[in-house]
């Protein structure tokens, strides 16, 4: 069961990522974020508070795939888990940097 956690769980981390970072973006465009009295700035700082924290969890999850404790002991298991860690980091930034690039609200 372990590598199917090993092989699932940063793709997981990163369709979660997702979702939570544009629905925090649907959030600061919306008339609840100055409701709540909260400005665009900080509605940018939480963006990018937030893209900073997906990408470091997927540096994680590659450090932890990598180490011998975490690693799987199957040779293909350990390939295809770091493939997909790379797979998932590299979507993260990927998929993610508009937050960090554009405009929070057009």
């Amino acid at each position: 069961m372990t590598d199917i956690l090993r092989i699932s769980v940063p793709l997981t981390a990163w369709l979660a990522a997702f979702s939570a970072v544009y629905g925090l973006q649907g959030l600061v465009c919306s008339d609840r974020w100055a409701q709540a009295g909260f400005g665009l700035t900080s509605g940018r700082a939480a963006l990018i508070a937030a893209w900073i924290a997906a990408t470091a969890l997927q540096v994680a999850f590659l450090a932890a795939l990598r180490s011998p404790r975490m690693g799987s002991s199957s040779p293909f298991v350990r390939r295809l888990s770091l493939t997909l860690a790379v797979a998932a980091l590299v979507s993260t930034l990927w998929t993610l940097s508009p937050v960090v690039v554009s405009t929070a609200c057009l």
